[in-house]
């Protein structure tokens, strides 16, 4: 007899939930669910109640039912949450269009995050609109979720404040990632593919004998690879919250070395071989070690790159950058 449809739903969510893809605390409603899938809500529905039978959600004071491990209800949006909607013979539904602040957020985060390696500068909500071609409504959306990131600050006048990148403020981001990458990269060893991991390790194989050129958009792709696509599948809601408010550095990185030049000797790409390496042994341990040697070396590459960076002219920047005395 064929698998029913709300069993391959039950099935997926089960997977998902035990193995850590979803953040604990999140609230699971019939028609989120529903619509992710593209069934109807009554297979939903009987998953759901199957799922709270075998205790891998729970009820709470408020609609549907939530991920247990956490005391207050997670209420966000599931594919931003990592719920996988698709099952045998249902294709995964096409994302929804993204709000008007996603279109242009991580550009903008980019455009800000280079800029800060040049000094202090005030963000220009009208400028910033114009160059993105939307209203200030959908810019001060992206400046409040910068804001909230800590990417950004206001000013007495309530200005939207960026930058300066100091030595200083270097040390502290990567002193926060010392303590929290690693034991992340343990907590996400279990989760992590294999296969994923060997692509990873090619990547930073194919810089390394020249098979690809070693471009600052290669290098964040394989930062990125590291510390955003292995250490934030943790399966901790909060500790990658903690993590990515840290990691403002890695636009930095790319910033010296897309205005300075991508070195000819680059000990980083030995660096992230080990630790991949580790991580396909199953040493988490000893991978988690070598990525903590890792951000201490990359910290005192970031601070010789800054002190490079400070006595080169700026470059030219969007206009909706003004430059400003602290």
């Amino acid at each position: 007899m064929s698998e029913r449809l709300y069993e391959m739903i039950y099935r997926s969510l089960a997977g998902q939930i035990g193995g850590g893809d979803l953040p604990p605390g999140l609230v699971l409603l019939e028609g989120a669910i529903a619509e992710a899938f593209q069934v109807s809500r009554a297979p939903v529905k009987t998953a759901l109640r199957l799922l709270f039978r075998d205790g891998l959600v729970q009820r709470f004071e408020g609609r549907g039912y939530m991920i247990p491990g956490r005391a207050e209800p997670l209420r966000m949006a599931l594919k931003p949450a990592g719920l996988r909607a698709a099952i045998d013979g249902i294709e995964e539904a096409p994302p929804p269009p993204r709000a008007g602040w996603e279109r242009i957020y991580l550009n903008a985060e980019r455009e800000i995050g280079a800029a800060i390696a040049f000094g202090r500068f005030r963000v220009l909500e009208a400028r910033m609109a114009s160059h993105y071609g939307v209203s200030r409504t959908v810019v001060r959306d992206v400046l409040s979720r910068m804001h909230e990131r800590r990417l950004i600050a206001k000013d007495a006048r309530s200005h939207w404040i960026a930058g300066p990148l100091t030595a200083g403020t270097l040390r502290e981001y990567y002193e926060i990632r010392r303590i929290l990458e690693p034991a992340a990269l343990i907590l996400a060893a279990p989760r992590l593919d294999a296969d994923a991991l060997v692509v990873m390790r090619g990547r930073v194989q194919a810089v390394s004998a020249q098979r690809t050129p070693a471009v600052a958009d290669t290098m964040l792709a394989i930062d990125e690879d590291l510390h955003i696509k292995c250490v934030q599948r943790n399966g901790n809601f909060r500790l990658t919250e903690m993590i990515q408010d840290s990691q403002t550095v890695l636009i930095a990185n790319h910033t010296f070395l897309r205005y300075l030049g991508v070195p000819e000797e680059l000990p980083e790409l030995e660096e992230h071989r080990v630790i991949f390496d580790l991580l396909l042994q199953g040493n988490p341990e000893a991978a988690a070690a070598a990525l903590r040697a890792h951000l201490d070396r990359s910290l005192d590459r970031a601070l010789s790159r800054l002190k490079v960076l400070s006595v080169i002219p700026t470059p030219d920047l969007p206009a909706f950058l003004a430059p400003t005395e602290p």
